[in-house]
């Protein structure tokens, strides 16, 4: 196998950073992040009440 042919199956290949993104996945992302914080930060605390 050889390691240097970087073009060989990429086509039609899209890396995140390039791909765009609108309202909806930023809503959602904030959506993630908010439970993860609530189980990190938010179960522990009630926990020990």
């Amino acid at each position: 196998m050889d390691d240097t042919a970087d073009d060989e199956g990429t086509e039609g290949r899209v890396t995140a950073p390039m791909s765009e993104y609108g309202q909806r996945e930023v809503l959602i992302g904030y959506a993630v992040l908010a439970v993860g914080a609530v189980v990190a930060f938010g179960v522990p605390l009630a926990a020990t009440l």
